[in-house]
């Protein structure tokens, strides 16, 4: 039996209408953008790590995020709460944390393949590593999210996001590794890139984290009854709240609008860095060098020291 919570109306005077608004004019842009991106890459030629084949498998794991991004957008909700916007079965917990898994294990796929496409490229045998690394801790993540919805347990949300801590800094040492191997455009885009996973860790460490953890706190002090797993697949199931009160969404709005946009940004900048796969090693910094000839070699060991 379906157990559903009216509030007041969506109305153009509740701030509410406004965000989730903005959430869906820029999923709409998003989706544009992928479409975008897939009719100019496509079809590009390129060689070896950027061939048909993996430019094409960049651009699905990123439809999966683009796309359900979007559905969370339109459709969001909380997930421990149960609280959501809209009262269909789609706004039901098990409908949107099934999409998210499936869309976050295809965003850290896409780091993964530009880690490893790079880590081959230059021998990097540290971000070779980091590729192979980041994929396991994201799936355990996940379990630790799912576990957290289903018995409605917050610290299962806190070491779920500080797992996604340790998975993009490890994207970050990966990343700083290669900064010594690349010049011009490819090292400031690694550098942005680097400052931007900073900032994202940042975020995690002071807000997101210590969120979970306090509201962890205080169902120990309230002495909320927790569920079991087989009690939570039911209840995800069968249970959202719909409510409209800005006090209960205040604490998600933040990482909401930046998960929606900016990472869905990231995903889109993650299929374009690859499809330069063959245009990055003319921005090596021992370019040069490989491109001299056993001559020209010859030559210099000749020349007096």
């Amino acid at each position: 039996m379906e157990w559903r919570v009216r509030s007041s109306s969506l109305g153009w005077s509740n701030p509410l209408a406004w965000w989730w608004s903005l959430l869906t004019l820029v999923s709409g842009a998003n989706i544009a953008v992928w479409f975008l991106l897939y009719r100019q890459l496509h079809e590009q030629p390129t060689g070896s790590l950027g061939s048909m084949s993996g430019i094409g498998l960049m651009l699905l794991l990123c439809a999966a995020y683009v796309f359900g991004c979007a559905f969370r957008s339109v459709l969001p909700r909380a997930d421990v709460q149960r609280i959501c916007l809209f009262d269909t079965w789609l706004s039901s917990v098990v409908v949107g944390r099934s999409v998210a898994t499936v869309a976050e294990i295809c965003f850290a796929a896409q780091w993964a393949m530009i880690l490893h496409q790079l880590g081959t490229m230059t021998a990097a045998d540290t971000t070779l590593n980091a590729a192979w690394v980041i994929l396991p801790l994201i799936l355990i993540a996940e379990c630790l999210s799912w576990h957290a919805v289903l018995t409605t347990n917050y610290l299962g949300n806190a070491i779920e996001n500080s797992l996604w801590a340790v998975a993009f800094f490890v994207v970050g040492i990966g990343l700083c590794r290669l900064l010594p191997e690349f010049d011009g455009p490819v090292r400031v885009v690694l550098a942005i890139t680097i400052t931007g996973i900073a900032a994202y860790l940042a975020f995690l460490m002071t807000v997101d984290v210590p969120m979970y953890l306090g509201r962890w706190r205080a169902g120990l002090a309230d002495g909320s009854k927790l569920l079991t797993p087989l009690e939570g697949l039911r209840d995800v199931s069968t249970r959202w709240v719909v409510t409209h009160d800005l006090a209960e969404w205040k604490d998600e709005i933040v990482w909401m609008s930046l998960y929606f946009s900016a990472a869905v940004w990231a995903s889109l900048a993650l299929c374009v860095f690859y499809s330069f796969d063959d245009h990055l090693p003319r921005y090596r910094t021992e370019a040069t060098v490989a491109s001299w000839s056993p001559d020209a070699l010859a030559v210099i060991g000749q020349q007096p020291r």
